[in-house]
């Protein structure tokens, strides 16, 4: 158990790419470049994604249209279906959003979980082994994942071992895993940042956290208090909030699968209690009351409820949570619950009664 954050980063591997290898199986083992025209060399616009095929000529995002050509004239050139991926993102986000309770979708390909009611990280490894199934299952496409205390340490995890990698960084190996890590491994130092550093002789992650943090002040201003935070594994960011909250949840994940109603609902009157707490501090109200219960093979069922006005008491959401919860047992053993309440309302300063909502 850890009293950590457990924040995940999901990055779909060469997402473009991938979706039009998978849409034409013969494009399999080419250097695949999605992007503006080539023009034989002479196109204007950039690479949007390349297969890793293309990579082993040198060939990357946002490089040069007319230097991938070159780098690689025998490649696929394939305009983006936006259309296209868009539709196949929707559904891997909805995937997620069926298994983890808290998401923060940053773009198209790419989003961080909070799995920090996992409670250890070794449930939270077997967490996204069955993300990347899903996903897997569903789109027929591959992910790569990092797992670790803080948002931007995930985001480096996922990247070492690309494709369909799965990095797990515990806060106890955070130290050694960044030591070695090149200056621009760390999400924000581009190649300008990184050649400064590195004229500094600062090569290395364990580098920047043996500087001095006045001459990192010199350099990048206000910003190397948290570039030397970062570099000494000593940041905590989680999940970060894009306007008001539209849900809030909490799951929790059994040591063994559980067959008791008792014991399932006992602990879904605990989450009840913690969220009608966040209720409470937040000065918010639900509407939408729903449950979660994942099984052994890592199969969601969901169920909600609408309320015909907004609450926050305690008795009231039990009472909803125990007749969905009615509705769904048949004694199928349990692995994972989440309470989840949507539909928020925040209510205007005037307003002096529920019936006003």
């Amino acid at each position: 158990m850890t009293n950590e954050k457990i924040i995940l980063h999901l990055d779909m591997d060469s997402f473009y790419a991938s979706v039009e290898v998978r849409d034409n199986p013969a494009l399999s083992g080419l250097p695949v470049v999605v992007g503006a025209d080539p023009m034989k060399g002479s196109g204007r616009g950039v690479v949007s994604t390349c297969s890793y095929e293309a990579r082993a000529y040198g060939i990357h995002s946002a490089m040069p249209i007319y230097q991938a050509y070159h780098l690689c004239p025998h490649a696929v050139f394939i305009r983006p279906n936006m259309e296209s991926y868009a539709r196949v993102s929707s559904t891997i986000m909805q995937i997620l959003k069926g298994i983890a309770g808290e998401i923060e979708q940053v773009s198209i390909d790419e989003a961080y979980l909070d799995l920090t009611s996992d409670l250890s990280y070794k449930l939270a490894a077997e967490h996204a082994t069955g993300i990347k199934q899903a996903i897997r299952d569903k789109v027929g496409l591959t992910c790569s994942i990092g797992i670790a205390p803080s948002r931007i340490y995930a985001k480096m995890a996922s990247e070492q071992q690309k494709p369909d990698g799965l990095t797990i960084i515990h806060p106890s190996d955070l130290l050694s895993f960044l030591a070695p890590l090149p200056v621009g491994s760390i999400p924000g130092i581009g190649k300008k940042s990184a050649q400064i550093l590195m004229n500094a002789q600062i090569q290395t992650i364990g580098d920047i956290s043996r500087c001095d943090i006045q001459a990192l002040q010199d350099v990048f201003g206000t910003h190397a208090v948290r570039l030397f935070q970062i570099a000494c594994g000593l940041d905590r960011e989680g999940l970060r909030e894009t306007g008001k909250r539209k849900s809030l949840s909490y799951e929790h994940t059994f040591l063994k699968d559980s067959v008791s109603s008792e014991e399932i609902l006992g602990f879904m009157h605990e989450m009840v209690l913690s969220l009608c707490r966040e209720l409470e501090e937040r000065n918010i109200y639900s509407r939408t009351i729903g449950i979660r219960i994942r099984y052994t093979s890592f199969i969601s069922r969901t169920r909600s409820v609408t309320l015909m006005q907004p609450t926050r008491e305690v008795r009231i959401i039990e009472q909803a949570i125990d007749g969905l919860f009615a509705e769904m047992w048949d004694m199928t053993p349990v692995r994972l619950i989440g309470v989840r309440l949507s539909g928020l309302v925040h209510p205007d300063p005037v307003q002096r009664s529920l019936s006003d909502f």
